[in-house]
């Protein structure tokens, strides 16, 4: 399927929906759940969509398994029942999905590169490399491959492999190719929108035990459109 939600200044993009999981298109900039900023927030939409469309009284269950940070966008799954949430979250947290990132960041990454560090989440929200088994570090382990490249800079797919706060913001960062457009840990600018979408998600239905991979291309704004030929070959492929 492939319905849109419309909320204020937002389009989100329904790719699949049954009576087990629900998968939409988180836009950038919105929070997935509700935070200290106040705003609307993705799981408050969605369950606001399931009650309306289903005439549901009082308040619905929508089961939040992973997350995205506020400036990402791009594919996410959700759990309609208890038991699609308890094994899907069992599924992220032992890493059986396929996790595929879209991201641009400066400079050129010549072939493909495995990235591990140990990562830790400090008091101030900064998220930051350290030693090996450093107090509170847990290991981050990415997959980074170049598809392109154009002014100064790389198209790359991510498959990520741990499921770190900010890894693949950290680590690209660490490793010298910063995120076009991270103004926490690659420089920059205000109003640019940063350059990372979760572009594909594949995972095993919860009830159904069958393989599932939806797929979603990033809206063309910010730097997106410098590499729109090769984003949407890959689409298309």
């Amino acid at each position: 399927m492939t319905e849109t939600i419309r909320f204020d200044k937002y389009a989100i993009p329904l790719l699949y929906e049954d009576n087990h999981l629900l998968v939409a298109v988180k836009p950038p900039n919105l929070p997935v759940q509700g935070d200290s900023s106040g705003d609307m927030d993705l799981l408050s939409i969605l369950k606001g969509y399931i009650g309306h469309k289903y005439e549901k009284p009082g308040a619905v269950y929508l089961g939040l398994v992973h997350r995205l940070d506020r400036p990402v966008g791009g594919v996410m799954v959700f759990a309609r029942t208890s038991k699609a949430a308890a094994r899907l979250t069992r599924a992220f947290a032992e890493h059986a999905q396929d996790k595929r990132y879209l991201a641009v960041v400066r400079g050129m990454l010549d072939g493909p590169r495995t990235l591990e560090d140990w990562l830790r989440k400090d008091p101030d929200g900064m998220v930051r490399v350290t030693p090996a088994g450093a107090g509170g570090a847990k290991l981050a382990r990415l997959e980074t491959a170049p598809l392109c490249h154009r002014e100064g800079l790389t198209l790359c797919e991510v498959r990520l492999f741990t499921g770190r706060s900010h890894q693949i913001r950290v680590q690209h960062a660490h490793a010298g190719l910063p995120l076009w457009g991270d103004a926490r840990y690659g420089g920059g600018k205000p109003g640019q929108q940063i350059a990372l979408w979760a572009a594909s998600l594949g995972f095993e239905h919860p009830v159904r035990r069958e393989p599932m991979t939806f797929a979603c291309p990033p809206p063309m704004i910010g730097v997106w459109p410098k590499f729109k030929d090769v984003i949407e070959e890959r689409s298309h492929a």
